[in-house]
């Protein structure tokens, strides 16, 4: 049985950490690297940093964020936002991530998945899936942080991308995203059943009694946490805390 995880999501523009709604209307929260900091103290387990306007920019603008933190901070890092060659993928681990994560650039060119697994590994390679629902079992995977649409159904590129060499999803609900109404259990649940490698639920956790909804699942490997924690509503220690007794 692997061991639920719980994992600080920091989105980030220019230099600053923000936080959105369906992935829209971005508010600045701080500096970074202080939240990332404060969170390690907590005992959060891993950190998520992801360039949420890089795909507009075609380059990830983290190195310095991420050489910065991994001086004080010593949990796996996850870095995402337009990683799309091999050598955006190397830049962000020489400044001392661990994995990447990918979504547009995995879009739009599927063998890219394979290039990055066969040289960095699979443990090494998230693919970030940001799904909208689209009818009762139906969600469509969107990309350039939510404001594309791309027609692939969720968990057929999930399969598929597996195939390829991922080695973990970040799956985030656009629907939920900033809502503060709790995962969307249903996409969890199918995703889940989709594949058997581990996967981090992203988007709406409002309160203790949604995240122990997703641990009873049994299914998902982690929980990404933003708004919660950013706006001190819930406590990193009061989360794990939770995951402990659940």
């Amino acid at each position: 049985m692997r061991q639920f995880r719980l994992v600080a999501r920091l989105d980030i523009k220019s230099s600053n950490l923000i936080k959105s709604i369906h992935l829209e209307g971005l508010r600045v929260v701080g500096d970074p690297n202080t939240y990332a900091k404060k969170y390690y103290q907590e005992g959060i387990d891993e950190l998520v940093f992801i360039d949420c306007v890089a795909t507009l920019y075609g380059r990830n603008n983290l190195s310095d964020i991420i050489y910065k933190a991994t001086k004080d901070i010593f949990v796996p890092i996850t870095v995402g936002g337009g990683i799309r060659s091999l050598n955006d993928a190397k830049n962000i681990l020489n400044c001392g991530a661990d994995k990447i994560a990918v979504n547009t650039g995995a879009v739009t060119n599927p063998k890219f998945i394979s290039e990055l697994a066969n040289t960095i590994g699979s443990q090494s390679v998230v693919l970030s899936v940001e799904a909208k629902k689209r009818n009762a079992n139906r969600w469509e995977v969107y990309t350039s942080n939510g404001r594309e649409q791309t027609g692939l159904d969720v968990f057929e590129w999930i399969k598929k991308s597996v195939s390829l060499g991922v080695g973990e999803i970040l799956l985030t609900s656009i629907d939920k995203e900033g809502t503060r109404k709790g995962f969307d259990i249903d996409l969890m649940k199918l995703a889940s059943q989709a594949t058997d490698i581990p996967i981090i639920a992203s988007g709406g956790l409002g309160n203790i009694n949604h995240l122990i909804e997703l641990i009873n699942l049994g299914k998902i490997d982690a929980a990404a946490v933003a708004d919660a924690i950013h706006y001190r509503r819930i406590s990193v220690k009061e989360l794990k805390n939770t995951i402990a007794k659940n």
